[in-house]
């Protein structure tokens, strides 16, 4: 009788990997400007800050980075689901059980990690993943169609919602859930209160904030329509996954290149008014529901997943290139490691910047948080590809695979010592 078996480390896909390697990067850098606490307005005088430099370094995470490196993330999210499928066929196996319980066991370790972190995608990727597994069985093409439907659904809703508000009372509803719950641990929270506890606290309290903060980030995923956009690009990477697309990727060379002129042309283009947007502080509009804030939101659909698909295609092409392979196969290392590595960003966000660390909350600019993001990201590239000649994957992996097929995963690299003829 056959049984189910976690993947094997010759079928990895190195590619991926590679592609996975890249996008912790940017998930990174865009995550250090809310663990830094940057705010613009803020004049701060700080040896970390420079003028005006600060506004141009902005600018431009907004247009290459703001939202494009989840995009890529929520990619690999379907096109890894879509292998397992694929896989467990190939093995005459069904593999809905074991993807349900990976699904599941992932969902436990987003929500540990909301407790560091409230920035989390972890938590909310399995949530989603869970929705997704019932449209598995549609063709590709209704598959394609649904996701650039669902990825383009914010422009809609964004617009019924400023006609019929009750439309968001989902969000608003967790936002107040989330200042109650921010009053039982903290009398009268207010603004200066929660930046005196973000100086001033220990990682308790940091803890009772992020319970709190819980139901705010769901309140925010919900406002700016982040499940439409997010279940779309795993539709999109479940189809990748499961039609071999990058396998036979010489016979969709033509589709690749019209997917990256296509991406850099109106990616670029809305691009350039999302960042304008977004430079601008105009926070205020978007979130009460007024027209320019519209405005960003069909900017922000039709410039950030066609700039993410440019940069997974021009991947694809310099992967098939020996200087492309090189250096892709330089951060594969990071990618194979992605889910130790991202929650490592965590704790070193959190160590850096809040007051029970190094307390540099709101002294760090854009030049300089990237450079700390680069510098960081360096040294995992360092860290992962010594780690990875030892053992076969990063310590989180190891205990979620384990979990996942209830039983403990082969860890180290055993060395073949025979000596040879």
């Amino acid at each position: 009788m056959r049984t189910t078996q976690p993947t094997q480390q010759n079928e990895r896909e190195t590619f991926m990997d590679a592609l996975r390697g890249f996008a912790i990067l940017g998930i990174f850098i865009a995550n250090l400007a809310s663990f830094s606490f940057y705010n613009g307005n803020a004049k701060v005088v700080s040896p970390y800050m420079v003028d005006g430099w600060d506004y141009t370094m902005r600018f431009l995470h907004y247009m290459f980075i703001e939202g494009k490196f989840y995009s890529i993330f929520s990619l690999l999210f379907g096109w890894g689901i879509a292998l397992q499928f694929k896989r467990g066929v190939a093995k005459g196996i069904d593999a809905f059980p074991i993807v349900r319980r990976r699904l599941f066991i992932m969902l436990l370790l987003g929500a540990l990690h909301l407790l560091i972190w409230v920035g989390d995608i972890v938590f909310f990727y399995a949530l989603l993943g869970f929705m997704m597994l019932p449209l598995r069985k549609l063709s590709n093409k209704t598959l394609l169609i649904t996701g650039v439907l669902l990825i383009l659904s914010p422009i809609a809703l964004y617009g019924l919602k400023m006609n019929f508000p009750i439309l968001n009372f989902p969000a608003e509803k967790l936002f107040e859930t989330q200042r109650h719950i921010d009053t039982l641990f903290y009398d009268k929270m207010n603004q200066e209160k929660f930046m005196t506890v973000m100086h001033e606290g220990s990682w308790l309290d940091q803890l009772k904030l992020n319970i709190a903060a819980f139901f705010s980030r769901f309140g925010y995923l919900f406002y700016v329509s982040r499940i439409s956009k997010v279940l779309g690009m795993f539709l999109i990477g479940y189809v990748i996954g499961r039609s071999d697309f990058y396998k036979n990727l010489q016979e969709h060379k033509r589709a690749v290149y019209a997917i990256i002129a296509l991406g850099l042309i109106v990616g670029l283009t809305f691009n350039y008014f999302l960042a304008s947007y977004m430079s601008s502080d105009k926070s205020g509009e978007y979130y009460g529901l007024q027209r320019s804030g519209w405005y960003l939101t069909i900017f922000y659909a039709l410039g950030v997943v066609p700039l993410a698909l440019s940069y997974v295609g021009l991947m694809m092409l310099g992967f098939q290139t020996k200087p492309g392979k090189r250096l892709l196969l330089v951060v594969a290392p990071v990618g194979k490691m992605a889910f130790t590595n991202y929650i490592t960003h965590s704790l070193i966000g959190n160590f850096v910047f809040l007051g029970a660390g190094l307390d540099m909350m709101g002294q760090v600019g854009p030049v300089y948080f990237t450079l700390f993001g680069i510098t960081v990201f360096i040294f995992q590239i360092i860290f992962s590809t010594i780690w990875l000649k030892f053992f076969q994957y990063g310590p989180i992996e190891w205990f979620w695979r384990s979990l996942t097929y209830k039983k403990k995963q082969p860890f180290r690299i055993i060395q073949n010592t025979t000596p040879s003829a």
